[in-house]
């Protein structure tokens, strides 16, 4: 973990590497979306992804991830999401630190993951971006 800390600086927020919008999210292939909220949150509103075939979601409560870990995909792009993204930016250093290279947070909690799926924004993306 110190290293992945260590490399947590100025340059490397400014960059923005560490996170990524919705909508480019879902345009990205072969994807796998890490849904971080508790049981109770993802019950209300689940998140299937069933019209993207390019992303397999996946409910895992952060607490849960150190011993789900294998559940998550060392080989696919990962998007982590929370609402507010606390527990996507807790999730997300525990990844890296685990070997996971591809993986950032999924910005803008459920205003921007819906502004997402509007059906301008959701016909774009399910068409690859055109």
């Amino acid at each position: 973990m110190e290293q992945v800390l260590k490399k947590l600086t100025l340059e490397f927020f400014g960059k923005g590497k560490h996170k990524i919008t919705p909508q480019k999210f879902f345009e990205m292939e072969n994807a796998f979306l890490l849904d971080v909220r508790s049981k109770e949150e993802a019950d209300s509103i689940p998140i299937a992804m069933k019209a993207h075939p390019n992303i397999e979601a996946k409910n895992i409560p952060v607490h849960e991830i150190p011993d789900r870990l294998d559940e998550a995909p060392k080989n696919k792009p990962i998007g982590v999401f929370c609402p507010a993204n606390v527990r996507s930016a807790i999730a997300y250093a525990y990844l890296l630190s685990k070997g996971f290279s591809d993986v950032r947070i999924i910005e803008g909690g459920y205003s921007d993951l819906t502004d997402a799926l509007k059906p301008g924004p959701l016909l774009k993306s399910l068409q690859g971006g055109k």
